[in-house]
């Protein structure tokens, strides 16, 4: 089956081919750094990282590029309230974004272009506009015509008639038609500013996209994404003034991420209903956020609640438990030389093992199924659910029969391996367990080393007939959310 994916442009699912073979240039827009990233922001940039990372599984070597819009009304006035540099405030978002993206395990873009260093290249274009005749200088700004180009409304399906109620479309009485849009602004006063053709001033919204993807990515590139709060009309414009300047599609596909809805409205500081994400991902972890944003298709709504959090973090729990069996058989390292096609033979006597094992082989089959049906993630889960249900159904037959010990433990070394490529690699879940709230390596081995003096402790009060001291400590780390498990190989201990 091929990769098929839902195509905003032409409101259909088409099978992916793209410009080039084996090769993917794919161009995300990024925020605009003048306050702290919220849930909104993780739904984008986690669902755009799983196609990503997609689409390199399949084959793909992908070229990825995504933008900080680091000048802008909200960050110039946000600095000016706060008495620092626009570059300071920007500055400062920046590296917050990064610190919440890299905890929710989102891979680095290829790069990050700023609006501020590339100014001639978006002049460039301002200027091709303003020859071509798509565009007008009034009064040191520069206007994009929107009746100039007759294509104007084939993403969002708006009529030129219908602009007005869009989002931040700019007001001025002295436009042609109140539906243009500035591709170059005249200064203000105590505000940053550059050179140009026209005058001081600095580049509007939608422009600088145009010229930064173009610049890393050529005139025409395979995948434009955002949220479906861009669809009009920053991707609309975006269009129109790409298209415009070069006379060639700006983009093959177009894809956008659903909102994030609370209570079923859509999350937004006016309503009250508004999550941070630094705080979201230190009160949940980062990994349970993660999960929690994939149980929905990524075009769809998603509803951020406790509720669902909770079920993530069941789920990832699962897949943790799973592993560390798996660790504890040695059977986290796989050898596809013992894979054999004969599962009649290894399992005779066996039947149960047999339709275990089967169910573990077809796992990643049924996986891609899953994403190349327009990329759907809660599917792909719901194959991982499968994949490890079959796989501790193996473990308690294979530890139960002797004779199927050593085929049975091949397969679930593959079955770990599978847990690996597809959970993690693909959905950028981690397999094996994390310490909540641990920062670093140094930090974790100190946990493991004062529990398992704990446990050493609890032996020995066990071995003294000391059973009221056990039973205390017992009850004191489950108090702590850490539960002790005793096995027939020694007791071990998990985070509740």
């Amino acid at each position: 089956m091929s990769l098929r994916i839902y195509n905003t442009l032409t409101k259909t699912k088409e099978v992916f081919q793209p410009l080039t073979p084996n090769k993917v240039k794919m161009y995300v827009c990024g925020i605009t750094p003048y306050d702290s990233c919220h849930v909104g922001h993780a739904r984008c940039y986690v669902a755009f990282d799983v196609i990503r990372r997609y689409l390199e599984y399949s084959g793909y070597t992908v070229t990825y590029i995504q933008n900080f819009t680091d000048i802008d009304d909200k960050i110039i006035n946000r600095a000016k309230l706060r008495t620092v540099s626009p570059y300071e405030l920007s500055k400062q978002y920046e590296d917050e974004y990064f610190e919440c993206m890299d905890a929710l395990g989102i891979k680095r873009a290829d790069m990050y272009p700023l609006v501020t260093e590339h100014i001639l290249e978006i002049i460039e274009i301002v200027q091709g506009l303003v020859d071509k005749g798509y565009a007008y200088v009034l009064n040191g700004s520069v206007y994009f015509e929107v009746s100039r180009f007759p294509e104007y409304g084939k993403l969002s399906g708006r009529r030129v008639e219908d602009l007005l109620a869009g989002a931040r479309v700019e007001v001025d009485e002295h436009k042609r038609h109140s539906s243009d849009f500035a591709l170059w602004k005249d200064a203000k006063l105590g505000e940053p500013s550059w050179d140009s053709p026209w005058g001081k001033g600095r580049p509007g919204w939608h422009i600088e996209c145009s010229a930064m993807a173009r610049k890393y990515l050529g005139d025409t590139f395979d995948i434009h994404g955002g949220g479906q709060d861009l669809i009009f009309p920053h991707h609309e414009n975006e269009i129109a003034q790409s298209e415009g300047y070069t006379g060639q599609p700006l983009a093959k596909y177009w894809l956008h991420n659903g909102f994030v809805t609370v209570n079923k409205e859509k999350m937004s500081k006016s309503l009250g209903n508004f999550f941070v994400l630094k705080e979201a991902i230190a009160q949940y972890h980062p990994q349970v956020v993660r999960l929690f944003l994939l149980t929905t298709h990524y075009r769809s709504p998603i509803n951020f609640s406790q509720e669902g959090l909770d079920m993530a973090k069941a789920s990832l729990e699962r897949c943790y438990n799973l592993t560390d069996k798996l660790r504890e058989m040695g059977c986290l390292e796989f050898n596809p030389e013992g894979i054999t096609a004969n599962i009649a033979e290894i399992t005779h006597g066996y039947p149960e093992a047999g339709e275990y094992i089967e169910e573990i082989l077809k796992a990643e089959d049924c996986f891609q199924a899953a994403m190349d049906d327009d990329l759907n993630f809660p599917e792909a889960l719901a194959v991982i659910h499968e994949l490890i249900t079959a796989t501790n159904k193996l473990i308690s037959v294979v530890v139960a029969n002797e004779a199927i010990m050593m085929s049975g433990k091949v397969f679930l070394q593959y079955s770990a391996h599978l847990l690996t490529q597809l959970a993690e690699n693909v959905l950028g879940i981690r397999v094996q367990r994390q310490r909540l709230g641990q920062e670093c390596d140094s930090k974790n081995a100190l946990v493991d080393n004062l529990l398992q003096l704990i446990i050493d402790l609890r032996q020995t009060a066990k071995e003294t007939k000391n059973f009221p001291m056990a039973d205390t400590i017992r009850d004191r780390l489950k108090a702590l959310d850490i539960i002790l498990e005793d096995t027939p190989k020694g007791t071990r201990w998990k985070w509740k």
